[in-house]
């Protein structure tokens, strides 16, 4: 989800802020502004957060404890059908009638022709994700950048900041794979649900922060974790290339890898380890796939347990 996506410009100033109610706009709405959050009183919520890092409601509304893969590979997707997945849109809730969601030839397709999402109905912690995409033809006439996202410990109801979960993105983007976006929503009882990681970073030629190992520790304050070579003044416009993206070309599949292990979370494209962050939270939930606007599909997403030291 590109900074187009969100339009937050929400200032917390005390921690009674942050248990007020929020109106929550459209995703859709103009680049460049973002949820601000109060760094200060992060550790303070880490008591909220963790009511939803250990479980997740399904649609049916019953509760799972977070997973972990210990023994072997948990196939998110089967390569036949959406099993152990169920889609969450905008207009629709979680019914498909667009069919934005199918398998076909044994690839998930996601046609990208209305906001939302399609969710694991199970929660998990402590994986190596593996995903493998690539897009589709569809764009319905946008001249921005291909976009769609992986939410990672997305917690809280469906939908809780429309159409989207509570969760941290790697965000799936031309020119930006592997960007760090932080996603607050509410609880059904209308309290913020207060989302928050913290990256090592330098800023960049344009005054943006982009990962860098050994760079300032600085916690996310609503400007996108840019991945660490992202092209100072990239015009984001669909089919372009920055000179130092690891994505594969238009019609190839693209390789992303996200660690999530503990409080911490490095992404990988293609094999070159492009962003990290660490004090995350939440640190469990379910994992989302994005519909955005572009047809993207994936053949591969896949738990792997995390290599033992």
């Amino acid at each position: 989800m590109t900074e187009a996506r969100r339009g937050w410009n929400i200032p917390f100033d005390t921690i009674a802020d942050m248990n007020k109610s929020v109106s929550l706009p459209s995703p859709i709405l103009s680049r460049r502004h973002f949820l601000r959050a109060c760094s200060t009183v992060a550790g303070m919520l880490c008591v909220r957060i963790e009511r939803f890092a250990g479980a997740a409601a399904t649609p049916e509304g019953k509760n799972h404890e977070a997973i972990t893969p210990r023994e072997g590979v948990i196939e998110l997707f089967n390569g036949k059908d959406l099993t152990g997945l169920y889609p969450w849109l905008r207009d629709t809730k979680y019914d498909d009638p667009r069919k934005v969601f199918t398998v076909k030839d044994g690839f998930l397709k996601i046609s990208g022709e209305v906001a939302g999402y399609l969710a694991t109905h199970k929660a998990y912690r402590d994986y190596h994700l593996i995903a493998e995409y690539k897009w589709g033809e569809r764009t319905y006439g946008s001249k921005t950048v291909r976009n769609s996202g992986i939410l990672l410990h997305a917690v809280g109801p469906d939908g809780n900041h429309s159409p989207w979960m509570a969760s941290i993105e790697c965000q799936i983007a031309q020119g930006c794979v592997g960007d760090f976006i932080v996603i607050r929503g509410q609880n059904q009882d209308g309290s913020t649900i207060p989302v928050t990681i913290t990256s090592e970073t330098i800023l960049g030629a344009d005054g943006r922060t982009r990962w860098k190992r050994g760079g300032k520790p600085t916690v996310y304050s609503g400007k996108q974790f840019w991945w660490s070579l992202h092209e100072p003044g990239f015009k984001e416009l669909i089919d372009t290339r920055g000179k130092d993206d690891v994505e594969s070309l238009l019609g190839e599949w693209t390789r992303v890898e996200c660690i999530c292990d503990g409080p911490r979370i490095t992404v990988i494209v293609n094999g070159t380890t492009v962003n990290e962050c660490f004090d995350v939270f939440s640190s469990a939930g379910k994992i989302l796939l994005e519909s955005e606007g572009f047809e993207i599909l994936f053949r591969k997403l896949e738990l792997h347990p995390l290599k033992k030291l």
